[in-house]
């Protein structure tokens, strides 16, 4: 017998979420330059950018160009959110972001499952929440 065929439960090991956007430039302009992420990898095809791997501590992101083929007026992000977490203060951080021009949907809050947390949503409409535990 495989290994493959004896799995008892799914064990991944990473995740690694992508994101079609509108303007690929504005994004990684955006997620660079506001939300402090750094570019891993760019992908480009005849000089024209198509597509970024970008990280921010552990965390992964895929950006990719949208080849419209769904419509200009595709709606991107409804009902997801990326849920992160982080050992920084996130009050400290979430102002780093405010004064590098971001818009926080939320403010830093206290939340009653012992997590203090704040929002934003990208310039495609993508959500993500950062939060510190602050209950062990």
């Amino acid at each position: 017998m495989s290994e493959s065929s004896n799995v008892s439960s799914t064990r991944l090991k990473q995740i690694m979420p992508s994101f079609t956007v509108g303007d690929i430039e504005a994004s990684l302009a955006y997620y660079q330059g506001v939300l402090g992420f750094t570019v891993v990898e760019r992908w480009e095809n005849d000089g024209k950018l198509l597509g970024a791997s970008i990280a921010a501590g552990d965390v992964m992101l895929m950006l990719g160009q949208d080849d419209w083929a769904q419509g200009r007026n595709r709606q991107k992000g409804a009902g997801f959110r990326l849920n992160c977490t982080t050992e920084q203060n996130v009050d400290d951080l979430a102002a780093a972001i405010k004064a590098r021009g971001g818009e926080l949907a939320h403010e830093p809050t206290d939340q009653p499952w012992g997590a203090r947390d704040f929002s934003i949503v990208d310039p495609d409409g993508f959500k993500i929440s950062i939060s510190y535990q602050t209950e062990h």
